[in-house]
């Protein structure tokens, strides 16, 4: 499918409490090095001039929603620095998300469980290296099954406070959801989900709609790779779906995450001007119930 000129408007629009976004956004982690793996030791940094420019041109083409985190630095490269150099004064409508949970020492040690002193830190962490008086939204990240009460707590006592305008949770189960709306409003869940990717979360991402809560998938479009950032081997079946509709296999990943309601969102994360405008593009791209049929029954595969 051609990708010139495709706004990221053509994939309508969903509001996170009162901030209205368009739904392909922008995940910032690959853009610290070459590969995309923010994380692996040896990873060659990204270029600095090249993903400031991916930056801008995201928000050229529409994305007003980018999701970062103060933990996402290389040897070399930090995505809030980045976001900061490139956007910075930021549009009025563009919309911020971080999180907070784990944390990482310079030294990138990790660090798992925060308590919600180390939280606050976190969140003043990030408003420092994005230059900003409060931050858009905060996600809660967890790690297990404990109770997150008292740390999702200390997130609404920030917000009350004005360092936080909204509130979502990530890597998360249904029983955790339930725990942090009856602490405070909730205005998005960010599992990892995708086709073939957790599908036993089908019915949790319907729930959330029915909830008015915001879904976004992570790693929706790296496939069986997707802490690497590769893609794997694509099924017949979706590449057969791309090829009707002259598009590539990671656009019709991203159209079926688009398609499983109007409350999932897309952040798919690029160093890549090229990827950038095809991410974009995929969001004007409709699938057909036979299509979705054949994708769906590849999704509940595990494939």
């Amino acid at each position: 499918m051609t990708e010139k000129t495709i706004h990221a408007a053509a994939a309508g629009t969903w509001k996170l409490g009162d901030l209205e976004i368009n739904r392909i956004g922008f995940g910032a982690m690959r853009l610290l090095t070459q590969d995309g793996t923010a994380f692996a030791p040896g990873a060659v940094p990204s270029d600095r001039n090249r993903a400031i420019g991916v930056l801008r041109r995201a928000v050229e083409l529409g994305v007003n929603h980018i999701d970062t985190a103060a933990f996402y630095f290389s040897s070399l490269r930090s995505a809030n620095e980045l976001i900061n150099r490139a956007l910075a004064p930021y549009p009025d409508d563009l919309v911020i998300a971080t999180k907070v949970g784990p944390g990482r020492g310079p030294s990138g040690d990790w660090l798992d469980h925060a308590t919600p002193e180390q939280l606050r830190g976190q969140v003043e962490e990030n408003l420092r290296q994005l230059g900003r008086d409060h931050l858009d939204v905060v996600n809660l990240r967890v790690l297990g099954t404990d109770s997150i009460a008292e740390r999702f707590g200390a997130l609404a006592e920030l917000r009350d406070a004005g360092l936080i305008r909204h509130l979502g949770v990530s890597n998360v189960t249904p029983e955790h959801l339930a725990e942090a709306r009856a602490i405070a409003p909730v205005v998005c869940v960010q599992n990892q989900y995708g086709i073939g990717i957790r599908p036993e979360y089908d019915t949790f991402v319907r729930d959330c709609g029915e909830q008015g809560v915001a879904f976004v998938p992570f790693y929706s479009i790296a496939g069986t790779r997707r802490e690497t950032g590769g893609s794997g081997t694509d099924h017949a079946e979706l590449l057969a779906v791309a090829r009707a509709h002259g598009a590539s296999a990671v656009q019709v990943r991203l159209a079926w995450t688009l398609h499983q309601g109007p409350h999932v969102l897309a952040i798919p994360g690029t160093g890549s001007p090229e990827h950038l405008a095809a991410n974009v593009a995929a969001g004007s791209l409709r699938l057909t119930a036979d299509e979705l049929d054949v994708l769906n029954a590849l999704h509940r595969r595990g494939a």
